[in-house]
């Protein structure tokens, strides 16, 4: 008896590490629920569900928390935690006047169970676990946002998510260097990182952080005949792949229904299949899930195989993108966060080099002579003697000596002129009459 219970302890555990999935209580044909799910069939997702229904993978949910209500959610989280200062210590009171039934929403696309018998809503990775992280936006939280999401992410990787999803935008390009560690500690301990690319719905004209960071997978939305969604996605060059952000289903916090547009939900989607992928090969490393969701996209209606603004590298495919051959890489494909921070944080990150030779020696500059001491300005100075004073007494006696030769000259001349002619008084006095 012992025997045969360990044989089957054995045979689920090695059930749970091969990514394969127990029997599935067969889906109710009737149900308008799962009818409105049209993107199970239309992107691959029950094809995905004959290999594996994502057993033994953690979907990390950073949103304002899951609901602890909905029947759908029933045995799907394993736990959870608040970083906003507003919620409980679980992560399971959802946050925010207006949003907070957002992160119930995003959950239920991702991984919920349904209501039983086949029926209610269910999640892309049925058999996935949820890790609840409450966030709050704005007032709502005492938290400052970039410190949340950073305290976020170290929990989410280390409370064992294997996927992390990020439904939010911050509608800018750059991020705060709190989120460079935040990050890469996820990159480092080998999790996906799946990211919303933003709606223009809501203000946002082109992806924002953390849809810019290196290393994320960042989905827009396309509508449910497969083209970018006017109103519910974006565009821009760091969009990896495109999933349905429109007529979408998601279970509320209190368990009602509700229908909603956003790539805040195609983002969940493609998390719910990056599980499928990691438990169909466990022994993936997260770049090489991140290459099989993009290299097996579909081109998108009117595009060619390639990147593109509006769509990345195509339509998700979850049948393809489990099952599929596709080559092996050693890197991210949608880029490295570590080249990232030492090219545009180098100031902050590398130290000042350091000198390679002895410094040399400069002789010190002779003493500076003090400036002369102070005198009367009444008095003559040397520079005003030597340079006023004597040219001008040069010049004055010069010119008095020309003066006294002229003078002499002159003096000589006349009495020389004198001797010389005789005295016409005198001759004419001394003619007779």
């Amino acid at each position: 008896m012992r025997r045969v219970v360990a044989a089957a302890a054995s045979l689920v555990l090695a059930v749970m590490l091969s990514g394969a999935t127990t029997a599935p209580v067969p889906e109710d044909p009737t149900d308008s629920v799962r009818a409105s799910e049209y993107w199970l069939d239309q992107y691959g997702i029950r094809d995905a569900w004959k290999t594996t229904r994502g057993a033994g993978q953690t979907i990390a949910i950073i949103d304002t928390g899951i609901g602890r209500g909905p029947t759908e959610f029933n045995g799907a989280v394993a736990g959870g935690t608040d970083v906003s200062g507003a919620g409980s210590s679980d992560g399971r009171t959802p946050v925010g006047a207006v949003d907070s039934n957002h992160g119930s929403w995003v959950a239920s696309l991702a991984a919920s169970r349904g209501t039983g018998n086949g029926r209610g809503m269910i999640g892309v990775a049925p058999e996935a676990e949820l890790l609840s992280i409450s966030i709050g936006f704005g007032a709502s939280a005492s938290v400052p946002f970039t410190e949340q999401i950073a305290k976020a992410m170290r929990w989410a990787v280390d409370n064992g998510a294997t996927v992390i999803n990020l439904s939010l935008t911050t509608n800018t390009l750059d991020w705060d260097p709190s989120w460079d560690d935040a990050f890469m500690y996820a990159f480092d301990h080998d999790v996906v990182v799946v990211v919303a690319a933003g709606n223009r719905g809501s203000g946002t004209d082109r992806v924002g952080a953390p849809a810019t960071i290196p290393g994320v997978l960042a989905v827009g939305g396309v509508d449910p005949s497969g083209r970018a969604s006017s109103d519910a996605s974006t565009q821009g060059i760091t969009i990896g792949i495109s999933a349905p952000s429109e007529r979408l289903l998601g279970v509320s916090a209190d368990g009602t229904l509700a229908q909603w547009n956003g790539t805040s939900g195609a983002a969940p989607i493609v998390a719910g299949i990056a599980a499928l992928v990691r438990a169909a090969h466990p022994g993936m490393d997260a770049d090489n899930v991140l290459n099989r969701l993009i290299s097996t996209a579909k081109p998108a209606p009117g595009t060619s195989p390639g990147l593109d603004l509006l769509y990345g590298y195509g339509l998700v495919d979850a049948s393809r993108a489990v099952t599929a051959d596709v080559d092996s890489v050693s890197e991210n494909p949608l880029g490295s966060l570590e080249d990232w921070i030492r090219v545009y944080r180098r100031a902050d990150s590398e130290p000042s080099p350091t000198p390679t030779s002895a410094p040399v020696s400069i002789p010190p500059l002779p003493p500076v002579e003090g400036p002369p001491s102070a005198s009367s300005p009444l008095l003559p100075s040397r520079d005003s003697v030597l340079y006023g004073s004597l040219p001008l007494a040069g010049a004055t006696l010069a010119a008095i000596m020309i003066a006294l030769g002229v003078s002499a000259a002159a003096r000589r001349i006349r009495k020389a002129r004198i001797h010389r002619e005789p005295s016409r008084t005198t001759n004419q006095e001394s003619l007779p009459s």
